[in-house]
């Protein structure tokens, strides 16, 4: 009997231990996230040699190049080189498939992209797709790199990191899974595991007194694209009766001075695939808790004359679209994500829902009500949502628009002075060249008493720019372990720049080449050796300077 009892209890001690190595996974490279930096990361840390483990909050993978955002913001191609290429060449390829035009012939399609043609048949390189291409061309880097996944699981950012002199030795998520390697690389859109490993870090717009800058703060009054309100419309209930209160998604605070700081995001969207075609469209049903006042505004600006509704359906190929925002009230839900970056993870999928039902409610609003002219009521009618896309989300896009959270303050910061050319830029490690874009970060009542959005900025580098290693990285002090491809040390405005998706995909390249030669060295990845660094990123196909034509 004795026997059997510590056979029993000798048995319970292994499937303990079993069990508890089972969550246990070790790497050379974790990666935190699941967008397209993460890819190139984890591709570019197998082809060197080293173990990476993708832990992924994520079940698709590609962030917003995989969710909706095909119409690509492209800037200067020629500075676009190393993976980010290699996918956009990888998309072409697909397209020149004749079985991947299924709803549209590719000579009926055109040509349209942003700043470049969509299909570059010189390069060999195509910038405008379909969602569920782009992922595929992600799934297919995982499966022939034989990448290891781990999907769905979340850090624990209570207590998920744990550190030791100023290193991080493992990660734990929601789920229970520790996962340990040498180095780490935060390649999220919100940059939690930066934020959770302690790493110090800014949200909001800066004034310009810090970095001596001209575009970054509050801009009222600045109006570089269309998305403002052109003509006087009144932002109360019974219009022009302040008494009356004021509409939805309205600021009722009064607005700071031109250059000053404060703790406003620039707004999120969904960027819609729709289709027009009636073989593969889900029409838009009334959402549940639909409330039409609550675009009263959108009635009062149609009834100004404002006639822009399509302006922003840009074409994907096979009779769909990238939908982005347009005007002064749009697909940007303006004001509503200012606690986005630090929120909990139930309140973030909160936000994320009121997104969505807002936009929802905004594509059945637009279809439906008698507040909008007709001609645009029957044009809005003959589009829906892609049967083909997103198919486990009813068409709608896994992946909300979150242009901006959290910014680390690391090594160095890149500014406005950096990416319009006024100040120098070292140790290159990528190039950016999109114009400093930045969203509506509110909407307001002028002294006037008359609405207006505020925030919308689009300043032009008059060449590409450098993008400094050291914004990769944080203060040594801080952290020695970890690199930050995605919520990089950049301020407000240069971020505007910066966060393009195929920016993302160099960086995500870079801060890989880093680790694995940090891991080689056994240093710190501030103490990374440029110039060897640089040699093997030229041999990447990266591209580090600009040479004009």
């Amino acid at each position: 009997m004795k026997k059997m009892i510590f056979m029993l209890f000798s048995c319970a001690i292994a499937f303990a231990a079993n069990a508890q190595n089972a969550n246990q996974y070790r790497a050379d490279v974790i990666v935190y996230g699941g967008t397209s930096a993460a890819v190139t990361a984890a591709v570019q840390t197998v082809r060197q040699g080293k173990t990476v483990i993708v832990v992924s909050p994520d079940k698709h993978l590609g962030g917003l190049t995989s969710g909706g955002l095909g119409f690509t913001d492209t800037g200067n191609k020629s500075v676009i080189g190393g993976l980010a290429r290699e996918f956009y060449h990888r998309i072409y390829m697909y397209y020149d498939k004749p079985e991947t035009w299924k709803w549209q012939k590719k000579e009926a399609y055109g040509n349209k992209g942003q700043g470049t043609p969509a299909m570059d048949g010189a390069e060999r390189t195509m910038w405008i797709f379909e969602p569920h291409v782009a992922e595929q061309v992600f799934e297919d880097f995982v499966k022939e790199n034989n990448l290891k996944i781990y999907r769905d699981e979340w850090l624990d950012r209570q207590s998920g990191v744990v550190k030791k002199d100023s290193r991080i030795v493992s990660i734990k998520t929601l789920k229970g899974k520790t996962f340990t390697g040498k180095v780490f690389i935060d390649a999220t859109y919100e940059g939690d595991l930066m934020a959770a490993a302690g790493v110090k870090y800014h949200v909001g717009r800066e004034a310009n007194s810090v970095y001596g800058e001209e575009w970054n703060g509050i801009q009222a009054g600045v109006f570089q694209h269309g998305h403002y309100f052109q003509k006087n419309i009144s932002p109360y209930k019974i219009e022009g009766d302040p008494k009356s209160g004021l509409l939805p998604y309205v600021n009722a605070e009064k607005i700071g001075r031109n250059g000053e700081g404060d703790n406003k995001i620039q707004a999120y969207c969904f960027r819609m695939c729709l289709s027009e075609n009636p073989e593969n469209r889900i029409p838009f049903a009334r959402p549940v808790g639909y409330d039409p006042s609550k675009y009263e505004l959108l009635a009062r600006v149609y009834k100004a004359g404002w006639t822009e509704t399509f302006n922003k359906y840009d074409p994907i190929p096979n009779k769909k679209t990238d939908t982005n925002n347009h005007g002064p009230f749009s697909t940007d839900f303006i004001g509503q994500n200012y606690d986005y970056p630090d929120a909990t993870y139930e309140r973030r999928r909160q936000i994320i829902r009121e997104h969505e039902l807002y936009q929802k409610g905004l594509m059945y609003y637009l279809q439906n009500d008698e507040h909008v002219p007709q001609d645009v009521r029957t044009e809005m009618q003959k589009w829906g949502l892609p049967k083909d896309e997103f198919k486990d989300n009813g068409g709608w896009p896994h992946q909300i628009y979150v242009r901006e959270a959290r910014r680390m303050l690391g090594k160095e910061v890149m500014t406005e002075n950096e990416t319009l050319g006024k100040k120098a830029v070292n140790q290159s490690v990528g190039m950016g060249s999109y114009s400093l874009d930045a969203h509506n970060a509110q909407r307001y009542v002028k002294e006037d008493g008359f609405v207006q959005n505020e925030g919308d900025i689009g300043v032009h580098p008059k060449t590409p720019y450098a993008i400094s290693y050291a914004s990769l990285v944080p203060k040594k002090e801080e952290c020695q372990n970890l690199l930050v491809p995605v919520c990089l040390s950049a301020s407000h405005i240069a971020y505007g720049s910066i966060r393009m998706e195929p920016v993302f995909m160099i960086l995500g390249q870079s801060a890989a080449s880093a680790a694995v030669q940090a891991i080689d060295s056994k240093i710190a990845v501030q103490d990374v050796d440029y110039a060897r660094l640089r040699a093997q990123l030229l041999k990447d196909k990266q591209k580090l300077e600009f040479a004009a034509p």
